[in-house]
């Protein structure tokens, strides 16, 4: 796709303040920026409208607790669970991991495994590895493909009667590859495991549905979706969250307490202890109310044209190697020959163009691709050709003043 022959190219940037001025920002993988509406429901929140929720009677508490529960509502209806009782609310999708490595991880046992991919996140590597350490099971990761995805051929012959969890993710944070989640979890559930699945890349420009996935766990973090930071989203089969024990003790997440004995209220209260991110939840739900008013199909034409549009430019600079494949979603990566990416950041810096460099919390897959860390330019519904041609820009004259070509 050229964006000559891209559907129209969305112009949203007057939406977002923190881009006022000449700023091509292209490190929307890492945490996107936020539009007017969700700096001004945050505002409310702190301003006329603030009040705890679940706990007081008067009439501005039981308004923002109906709000708070509005917010769960409009998070389940973006990623099609069935019901808001199975949205569970977290710091991001790190606590949302960890979470289920220390409640639903209790069942696993010595000899049980748990199946991963070659280019997960940290977050969905290490809270694994901490269970296998605690518990005995053994971790197996499965490669990727010459052009940079998830080998699924190989990762579902991988699947054997021990596996009790696969856990990928559904678009890499390095690679942009987009992961066939549903063939995967026909093949987890068809040996009895269960599927995770790291959507953070994926709920900003794809549309979500839990039923056709069909996968089992699915988290997400709220300031990759032009949401604030600290918020982010457990989904599980509500059958599955209700035999799952608590992981945190403390006030909201209780039925009864004595000092013999406690009882635990039903998910998703039982996991949301103490008082929760209240600001946090009502500008996820006004992030999640702005993306739909544009719609991901939109979204997801629109960064895919900006993508390619952004290889075909870099393809012709021979010192420039591209990473992942060629329909990566909204994620490009590059290293220049001779030229570390912490110079190629700076660099860009100064010119304006921000991108990221480094591992990106993949540290494995860089040890797979070979190289330190890489250069990644990642864009967002507010993204432009004029920041690709700012991007090309910038890359020229690294190479010059590195004397590369």
């Amino acid at each position: 796709m050229t964006v000559a022959t891209a559907p129209a190219l969305l112009d949203l940037k007057g939406d977002f303040p923190g881009l006022a001025g000449d700023w091509a920002y292209l490190d929307t993988a890492a945490t996107s920026q936020k539009p007017k509406a969700v700096i001004d429901a945050i505002a409310r929140v702190y301003g006329p409208d603030y009040a705890t929720v679940h706990r007081g009677v008067y009439e501005r508490s039981a308004t923002m607790t109906l709000r708070f529960e509005e917010a769960r509502a409009t998070v389940a209806r973006f990623i099609g669970a069935a019901s808001p009782d199975e949205v569970v609310f977290v710091r991001g999708a790190t606590e949302g991991i960890n979470l289920l490595a220390q409640s639903w991880g209790q069942r696993l046992a010595a000899g049980d495994r748990i199946l991963i991919s070659a280019l997960e996140h940290h977050s969905n590597i290490v809270p694994w590895q901490m269970l296998c350490e605690r518990s005995g099971a053994l971790l197996d990761v499965a490669p990727l493909t010459d052009d940079g995805r998830i080998d699924e051929d190989a990762l579902i012959a991988m699947i054997r009667p021990e596996t009790k969890l696969v856990s990928i993710a559904h678009i890499s944070n390095v690679l942009g590859g987009v992961a066939d989640v549903r063939r995967i979890a026909d093949a987890a559930h068809a040996a009895g495991a269960l599927l995770m699945v790291d959507g953070c890349q994926a709920a900003p420009r794809l549309a979500l549905d839990m039923a056709a996935l069909d996968c089992d766990f699915y988290v997400l973090s709220g300031h990759k979706l032009y949401g604030p930071t600290g918020i982010g989203v457990l989904w599980a089969r509500s059958d599955i969250l209700g035999s799952m024990p608590p992981w945190q003790g403390g006030g909201a997440m209780i039925e009864t307490v004595t000092f013999e004995k406690t009882t635990y209220a039903p998910p998703p209260g039982r996991f949301e202890a103490g008082t929760p991110h209240i600001e946090g939840v009502i500008g996820l739900a006004a992030a999640i109310d702005y993306v739909e008013s544009i719609g991901l199909d939109r979204i997801h034409a629109h960064e895919a044209a900006l993508v390619a549009q952004a290889r075909e430019a870099l393809s012709g600079l021979n010192s420039i190697r591209l990473w992942g494949p060629e329909d990566s979603a909204g994620i490009l990566s590059f290293t220049m020959q001779g030229v570390h990416p912490h110079d190629i950041g700076t660099i860009l810096d100064e010119a304006g163009v921000a991108i990221r460099a480094g591992h990106h919390c993949a540290q494995p897959l860089m040890n797979l691709l070979g190289v330190p860390a890489t250069a990644r330019a990642s864009f967002g519904l507010y993204s432009s050709p004029r920041d690709v041609e700012r991007l090309v820009d910038g890359l020229a004259r690294v190479s010059r003043i590195f004397g590369v070509k």
